[in-house]
């Protein structure tokens, strides 16, 4: 079942490449409760077929790099990429993007999460195998007040401007 609005997002874990060593994270991956990180947050969060894919690098990554202090200065404390790849290539991948420090390079390597919110995908056909559908989200204190969900191959509801319009 997809998760819609008004639903608590589902407990899981996501990890992330950690690039500066602090307390309680080192450097490297690190995996993390979502239901830790989301507590009295406003999260924007987008999820994405895969990293270093076109339209993923070309636009999806680049429109919340460019729109992340807009975002902010709406109340999101965090944005979050998710994308069904293990932590090392997003933490690549996010150094690419300039998203480090923007942009949190969520790993969701073998698709748990993205199952969970019921936004997984088959790629098979394209050598890919599972993978996240295309999609973006709010989410305020764990429960989705936004939820848009591209339909197969498009680009056209998931970007950080309508998102934006949204909050």
């Amino acid at each position: 079942m997809t998760i819609k609005i008004g639903d608590k997002l589902p407990e899981g874990t996501l990890s992330e490449f950690i690039e500066t060593e602090t307390e309680g994270c080192s450097l490297g991956p690190n995996t993390f409760k979502v239901e830790d990180l989301v507590k009295g947050k406003k999260i924007a969060i987008f999820g994405l077929p895969g990293a270093y894919t076109p339209t993923c690098s070309a636009q999806h990554v680049p429109g919340y790099v460019k729109h992340a202090a807009d975002l902010k200065a709406k109340g999101v404390d965090e944005i979050w990429c998710i994308s069904v790849n293990d932590a090392f290539v997003m933490g690549a991948w996010g150094r690419d993007q300039k998203a480090t420090g923007t942009v949190r390079m969520m790993a969701d390597g073998n698709a748990a999460y993205s199952k969970a919110l019921g936004l997984d995908a088959d790629f098979s056909k394209f050598g890919m195998g599972t993978r996240s559908q295309r999609y973006s989200l709010l989410v305020e204190d764990g429960v989705v007040t936004q939820l848009n969900v591209e339909q197969g191959g498009k680009f056209e509801v998931s970007n950080a401007e309508t998102l934006l319009g949204q909050l």
